[in-house]
């Protein structure tokens, strides 16, 4: 057996990784709510998302104004793009909430433009 296997079967055994352990309680979390997993959002469907806002991109001061926030369950990650907005109160690294609205099939990945949203309590 040649030590990379060795290794990595060691380091196996140690258990779950940190983002393995987050992955699991988000996706836990957004099936508690009842909410679709990002990783199954259907293109040109309607879906009721939920997790947490991992980044939030600002665009171009000398374009139009677009706030694009990465939402975040542990199945994928979805992109959330306010149009014509510089900041939408509660959306932050680290906001958990639950958007609405059409999906859209993105550059990079899935993206619902000018969601509903309710921000939601950390044990929601």
């Amino acid at each position: 057996m040649s030590l990379w296997s060795r290794l990595s079967r060691a380091v196996g055994a140690l258990g779950p990784s940190r983002e393995q352990i987050d992955a699991d309680d988000e996706a836990r979390s957004a099936a508690r709510r009842g909410t679709t997993p990002i990783g199954q959002a259907v293109p040109r469907s309607r879906a009721t998302v939920s997790g947490v806002i991992r980044a939030v991109t600002y665009g171009p001061v000398t374009a139009k104004p677009v706030l694009t926030g990465q939402l975040y369950d542990g199945t994928g990650t979805i992109d959330l793009v306010w149009i014509g907005r510089h900041s939408v109160t509660g959306i932050q690294p680290g906001a958990h909430l639950l958007a609405e609205g059409m999906v859209c099939a993105g550059r990079t990945r899935p993206t619902i433009y000018n969601p509903a949203y309710e921000l939601l309590g950390e044990g929601q």
